[in-house]
C-alpha cells in the first residue's frame, strides 16, 4: 500500500483519521470542523494544505482577471463561473480539489457529466460543490504550489475528464500562459501564436495574458480575447 501523507503549512491543523481516504476527506468537508480559510486538497490519497496568504500581485491578480474575463464571456449565457472555494471532486480519480478558476457550461451540466452537490441545509439552489468532469479549470503557480499545479494536479484533472486545463504563472520576468486540452487521456499544450493569443478549443475563442502597470507603477492584468 502507498504511503499517504499530508503537506502542513499551518502546525495547528488537524486532520481526522479518516481524511486519507475520499470518503473520509468528503466527510471532512462537509463538517463543521472543516476550516474556512486555505486551500486543503485531497489528490488520490495525499492531502496537501496550504494555509498561507496568497501573493497580491503573482497570484491575487492573475486570478481575478482571468476569472473577470471569463465570467464576462460566460456568465448568465453559456454557464457558470466560479474562483475561491469551489470545491470540484471525482471519485474516479480520487481528487477533491477547489482550483482558482472553474467553469461550468449548461450544456455540460444539462448532459448530466457534471452535477452540483446539494448542500447540508437541504433548500433549494443551495450547493456546496461540483462532481464531476467541468469543462475547464484553471491554476496560477504559486511558490507554495509549483509542484502541484505543474506535476500532481494535471494527471488527476485528466483522469477526471476535464476537457481544458490553463496553467498561469507570473512570479518572472515573462508571464508565462498555457493552455491544454485532453487528448486520449493526457494534456497536450496548444500552440501560441507570434503575439502570444493561444486558442481555447472548449470556448471557441483566443486568449492572451498581459502584464501591464499601472498608474503608480505597480502591475495589473488583463486576459484578452479574440475569436480563434
Amino acid at each position: 500500500m502507498a504511503l499517504r501523507h499530508a503537506t502542513f503549512t499551518d502546525e495547528n491543523l488537524r486532520l481526522p483519521e479518516d481524511a486519507f481516504s475520499f470518503e473520509g476527506f468528503q466527510r471532512w468537508v462537509e463538517s463543521e470542523d472543516f476550516p474556512d480559510t486555505g486551500r486543503i486538497d485531497y489528490l488520490a490519497g495525499d492531502v496537501e494544505i496550504d494555509m498561507s496568504p496568497e501573493d497580491l500581485y503573482t497570484h491575487g491578480l492573475v486570478k481575478g482577471a482571468i476569472h473577470a474575463a471569463l465570467q464576462q464571456l460566460i456568465i448568465g449565457r453559456l454557464g457558470d463561473v466560479y474562483t475561491d472555494k469551489a470545491r470540484i471532486s471525482s471519485r474516479f480519480a480520487g481528487l477533491s480539489v477547489e482550483p482558482d478558476v472553474v467553469v461550468v457550461l449548461f450544456d455540460t451540466l444539462k448532459s448530466g457529466r457534471v452535477r452540483y452537490v446539494p448542500a447540508a441545509v437541504q433548500q433549494p439552489d443551495r450547493f456546496s460543490g461540483i462532481e464531476g468532469a467541468v469543462d475547464l479549470v484553471v491554476e496560477v503557480v504559486s511558490d507554495g504550489s509549483k509542484n502541484k499545479d505543474l506535476k500532481r494536479l494535471p494527471p488527476l484533472y485528466a483522469k477526471t475528464g476535464i476537457p481544458e486545463f490553463w496553467l498561469a504563472d507570473a512570479r518572472g520576468g515573462k508571464v508565462s500562459f498555457q493552455i491544454h486540452t485532453l487528448e486520449e487521456g493526457k494534456y497536450v499544450p496548444v500552440e501560441a501564436d507570434a503575439e502570444g493569443w493561444t486558442p481555447s478549443p472548449r470556448l471557441g475563442l483566443s486568449f492572451r495574458l498581459l502584464r501591464l502597470q499601472s498608474l503608480i507603477s505597480t502591475p495589473y492584468f488583463v486576459l484578452e480575447n479574440r475569436p480563434a
